[in-house]
């Protein structure tokens, strides 16, 4: 039996939620081998799925928060990026770069349920705290995107 590689096809999704008062961003603590990091919720498309059934099954796995296709926003970004060196082995070799399409969903207050084998924490943050804590420039991207159009 050959080896099941992801494809080189995910989705991100920033979840956020707002108030009068405050519009806040939730950010994953992710565990990878001995490295812990924040990030938005993101995830790797599975055969035959869609990029907004894929942000949909991603949003449940990680957070718990159920959703639907219409409550995705479309940032309309793709970002392009390496794969870092300590995920390449989980790809059909010689893949080196990655897509990934930018959602954005707004939620009421709710309770968060982490899958304990990816992430460690969890938390809500304003804007300008939750962009320093991120890891990954296409958080950072998705993170632009989405408050230049709250705003």
């Amino acid at each position: 039996m050959s080896p099941i590689y992801k494809l080189p096809r995910s989705v991100q999704v920033v979840i956020f939620k707002e108030t009068t008062a405050i519009r806040q961003f939730l950010l994953l603590e992710r565990r990878l081998h001995h490295l812990t990091f924040w990030q938005s919720v993101t995830g790797s498309l599975e055969d035959g799925e869609t990029h907004r059934q894929a942000a949909i099954r991603e949003v449940r796995e990680e957070t718990g928060i159920t959703c639907r296709e219409e409550d995705l926003i479309d940032l309309q970004l793709t970002n392009v990026f390496e794969i870092a060196p300590a995920w390449r082995s989980k790809f059909k070799p010689g893949t080196t770069h990655n897509e990934e399409v930018c959602f954005a969903l707004q939620v009421e207050l709710c309770d968060i349920q982490l899958d304990a084998r990816e992430h460690l924490d969890y938390v809500w943050l304003e804007y300008d705290a939750a962009y320093k804590m991120l890891y990954w420039e296409s958080n950072k991207k998705a993170f632009q995107v989405l408050e230049n159009l709250l705003r």
